[in-house]
């Protein structure tokens, strides 16, 4: 047992000191950004951000056609969580989505919401799985058999142990499919609030207009918000790099046990662009952009939860988003999270 927990402690030591001596370089180099590039990279992640709430509120739409819900509701649900999962490990952001989405379209269930808002998991898949192929042909990318000799954490425990991977991550799934069904009340109306969610996969025209073409749209932003940051951090800016730069982030994201990813996107970075930059430069690029966009992405969740959903930080989100949680499975209600319901009055 101590022989599989000191490395995994020893490589846990050395993710952290090289984060923060990459962030104290970043700090010390503002000077030296290209300011110009950096704001444009940011405007442009905004607008990812934008078209990809367009692309969850069409889901949501196909879901509840009769019901009448803002867009800019379902805007702001979306930048808090991605705000949030830039400090939290695991995605955890993602449950406040679900439940300011399901406050903001009244008589919706959390079955139905969380479905409609997966269904964009289907052409992220393929765009990931597509451009990691690319990374992979390009002969600068580490290949699975050498994520053991990486140095985060994370992504080098799992490259050095594929079986128990493989193990984790079937035994994750198997057990949330159990759980949805076991703790189900009522199993028939929750399949049906899952039915309900997916309504946009049974209209292939309604998908392709409304999912397909503004998630592609806001991949094609994406990649360019990542081409002005290689340039705002001094680094070659190329469609190249900015494709190798979202492939590192799809890798990080299977293993998001560090806020967004970060230690994995540092180590994976490193190696990718040793041959282009100087390790120190790529070091405080890792570490710079996702403080960056983090900080960028915070301000804007911020700014929502307050001027749209009136909360008042985060922390009360989290909160309020356990207790209605709570109170959903001990007693649904047809007005349960409906604005102006006792659920949402509540607030704090």
């Amino acid at each position: 047992m101590l022989r599989l927990v000191l490395p995994v402690l020893a490589t846990i030591g050395d993710t952290i000191r090289a984060f923060t001596q990459a962030a104290a370089q970043f700090f010390d180099d503002l000077s030296t950004l290209h300011w110009g590039s950096l704001a444009i990279s940011l405007a442009l992640f905004g607008a990812y951000l934008v078209i990809r709430s367009r692309a969850s509120f069409n889901a949501l739409r196909a879901a509840y056609p009769n019901e009448r819900f803002q867009w800019r509701r379902i805007w702001g649900a979306y930048v808090a969580a991605y705000g949030l999962n830039g400090v939290v490990p695991a995605g955890s952001g993602s449950i406040v989505q679900v439940v300011l989405s399901r406050n903001s379209i009244p008589n919706s269930s959390y079955p139905a919401v969380t479905s409609a808002l997966s269904v964009g998991a289907i052409f992220d898949g393929l765009m990931y799985a597509a451009i990691i192929a690319y990374a992979f042909t390009q002969g600068v990318f580490p290949k699975p058999s050498d994520f053991g000799s990486l140095s985060s954490f994370d992504i080098a425990f799992f490259g050095r142990h594929p079986q128990l991977t493989i193990f984790i991550v079937t035994a994750v799934a198997e057990l949330g499919i159990l759980a949805f069904a076991l703790l189900s009340r009522r199993v028939r109306a929750f399949w049906r609030h899952i039915r309900e969610g997916l309504a946009i996969l049974t209209q292939p025209r309604r998908y392709l207009t409304g999912m397909v073409v503004p998630q592609f749209a806001g991949w094609v932003l994406r990649g360019a918000s990542y081409w002005y940051l290689l340039e705002a951090f001094h680094l070659p800016p190329t469609v190249r790099g900015a494709i190798l730069v979202l492939a590192a982030q799809g890798i990080a994201s299977l293993v998001p046990f560090t806020p967004g990813g970060v230690g994995a996107q540092q180590a994976l970075l490193i190696v990718i662009f040793s041959s282009t930059a100087a390790t120190d430069s790529v070091a405080v690029f890792s570490v710079g952009q996702q403080i960056a966009v983090t900080a960028f992405t915070l301000a804007l969740g911020f700014a929502a939860l307050v001027v749209i959903f009136r909360y008042r930080s985060f922390r009360h989100v989290i909160r309020e988003s356990r207790r209605q949680r709570a109170e959903a499975k001990a007693e649904p209600g047809p007005d349960d999270g409906v604005p102006g319901s006792p659920t949402e009055r509540a607030r704090v």
